[in-house]
């Protein structure tokens, strides 16, 4: 067997390396996603930064998806829609900066579609999601996050953002463990000891908010922590990642992502986990639905007051919720071709906002279909269903007719966008740029489960 030469040699060494980057920071923008939009946004440069040389050097393919259809289809109307705005420049800033997401969809396929970096990319996920959930609970507990209008952020800006991944970590983790057909492992000793390191880390996080005290400082490095750790998950050629690993993550992040959810108190998110949940069980077992719905009615026996106080339609923020539909509604019937205009929503809420609304000001109209249709007309709202539909079917199709090892997968991708979807009727959570990385994601996950679907694009 011959030895390559001396230049073949470093190119082969150089694109290995380059791979495993590229993995790596897949891995790190899943994590990352679920605490700070700017460190996955730094994530997702340097890992299009690492595909670019890549594909030169021919060790990725640019995979065709009967996705690219849609996205291409949105971005071309989204510009569309920003040049017949009211504010070109505006719009084109707003629309535009969330449409360079969408790079994560070609990224994340080459990455996705080999099993052990996939496995690698939901830990790291999970692992996001852990700290995530964590932040919200002792945001609730010990810092004074406990009502309506100062309900638990974490990491993130909003609470809707972080009711969002919660909801879907949940629903995702849930398939990652109910169609696990081997026993669980016993969680190893390199697994405990980084748990414990991960559990001072955010002990002493929570201490310096409580003193007010470098918290901001102390945050940073929280994420940064993720995000190493992520990497590391993917790097690692040693004892950790071990086959224990994943099913440790997992196991604690279902509790913590669903009192987590709780605590938050957003109702849409609630809808969205049940119908999600409920989605994994028919596919696991029909039979689990009763666990489920034993697990709601102890909920509902134990009566917390995040739960208690939020099961009701009459409120203000509910009722306001019809007026600004009726108003979109009628953005919809003034520009039904091209909408009012990428980020130009709160600025026709005024003209067309109804008396009866409370709410004078707003930023979005809490409502995914109705906000593409009344910000970029019609079509786009058309367009944005199709973008949806053809992962929710394939997604399906991997459920009904993929490998057993992979339904895990499948299946946590489609109820993760069917609790979007039905998230998504009371909240407009495509607006949200964490969400979002995560929505494109778990869109490529089912077309990553099977050999491309067409010829390398050139």
């Amino acid at each position: 067997m011959g030895v390559l030469p001396a230049a073949p040699l470093a190119r082969q060494r150089v694109g290995e390396a380059l791979d495993r980057a590229q993995d790596a920071l897949v891995a790190a923008l899943a994590a990352t996603s679920m605490l700070s939009v700017f460190a996955a946004q730094v994530c997702l440069g340097l890992a299009v930064l690492v595909w670019i040389p890549r594909l030169l050097m021919r060790r990725a393919r640019l995979r065709r998806m009967s996705l690219d259809g849609p996205i291409l289809a949105f971005i071309v109307w989204t510009l569309l829609s920003a040049s017949f705005s009211p504010d070109p420049g505006e719009s084109f800033r707003t629309g535009g900066k969330k449409l360079l997401l969408f790079a994560v969809a070609f990224v994340a396929l080459d990455s996705l579609r080999r099993e052990r970096e996939r496995e690698r990319v939901l830990d790291g996920l999970t692992l996001g999601a852990i700290v995530l959930g964590v932040g919200s609970i002792t945001q609730y507990y010990f810092l004074g996050y406990d009502t309506l209008n100062h309900r638990p952020v974490s990491f993130l800006g909003h609470w809707m953002t972080a009711s969002g991944l919660l909801m879907g970590a949940l629903i995702l983790c849930t398939a990652r463990l109910t169609f696990r057909r081997q026993p669980l492992p016993r969680p190893a000793r390199e697994d405990l000891i980084r748990v414990g390191a991960l559990a001072a880390a955010l002990a002493g996080f929570v201490a310096l908010q409580q003193l007010d005290a470098f918290a901001i400082e102390a945050e940073r490095l929280i994420v940064a922590g993720v995000a190493v750790a992520a990497m590391s998950m993917v790097l690692s050629r040693g004892t950790w990642p071990g086959p224990a690993t994943s099913s440790t993550l997992t196991l604690m992040a279902i509790p913590i992502t669903a009192w987590a959810l709780v605590v938050e108190q957003t109702r849409s998110a609630w809808l969205g986990a049940l119908v999600g949940l409920a989605l994994v069980a028919v596919a696991r077992a029909p039979r689990l639905l009763w666990v489920l719905a034993g697990l709601v009615a102890l909920l509902l026996v134990a009566r917390p007051a995040p739960v208690m106080k939020r099961l009701t339609v009459s409120d203000a923020s509910s009722v306001d919720r019809y007026y600004m539909w009726q108003a979109g509604i009628d953005m919809i019937r003034d520009k039904p071709v091209f909408g009012q205009g990428p980020g130009m929503i709160p600025l026709a809420y005024e003209r067309f906002r109804w008396p009866e609304a409370t709410d004078r000001a707003l930023s979005h109209l809490h409502n995914n279909a109705l906000q593409f249709a009344a910000e970029r007309g019609l079509p786009c709202a058309v367009i944005w269903l199709w973008w949806i539909a053809l992962p929710l079917g394939r997604a399906y199709r991997e459920w009904r007719l993929g490998a057993w090892d992979a339904r895990s997968v499948s299946v946590g991708a489609l109820g993760f966008l069917v609790a979007i979807l039905v998230a998504g009727m009371f909240e407009f959570n495509f607006g949200d740029s964490e969400v979002l990385y995560v929505i494109l994601l778990m869109c490529v996950v089912p077309f990553a489960l099977t050999p491309p679907e067409a010829a390398t694009r050139t």
